[in-house]
């Protein structure tokens, strides 16, 4: 089973996935990632522009090989605003999408606390992303992926 993990920087993707992925499955994670692939001393929440361009391309080769093994143990991978194109291929791949958001007030305390200030442009993005997909649309129904 494919389980993608969506929400805002710092809501708790990352726990949710502690707490329900077991020690054989395939996590993929960028933070992680970008923490295997720097030096000693790199900062926890490291945004360094080459570090994670590397991690990028290490986490696109990690997809596309785990998914392929989806019936064989469960993939965990934490997108945290896939576009139209990546929630297509969820899709089509039956993946099971699980929305950890514990509200904006809770998410930017925690940027605030823990992580590059940067960071709550992109929970906003975030937010102002699901508001604009909640909207009906023309046709009647709700926006879903």
């Amino acid at each position: 089973m494919l389980y993608v993990i969506t929400g805002p920087p710092a809501s708790g993707k990352s726990s949710w996935i502690d707490s329900h992925a077991k020690p054989t499955d395939i996590v993929i994670d960028l933070d992680r990632i970008t923490r295997a692939l720097t030096g000693p001393g790199a900062p926890a929440w490291n945004q360094d522009p080459i570090q994670l361009r590397v991690a990028h391309r290490a986490r696109y080769a990690a997809m596309d090989e785990a998914f392929t093994l989806r019936d064989k143990t469960d993939v965990y991978l934490i997108h945290t605003m896939p576009s139209a194109k990546a929630r297509a291929r969820y899709k089509r791949l039956d993946a099971k999408v699980i929305t950890v958001d514990p509200g904006r007030d809770v998410v930017m305390q925690r940027i605030e606390a823990m992580r590059d200030p940067a960071m709550k442009r992109v929970a906003a993005r975030w937010y102002n992303s699901r508001r604009a997909a909640s909207h009906i649309t023309a046709g009647g129904s709700p926006l879903t992926w």
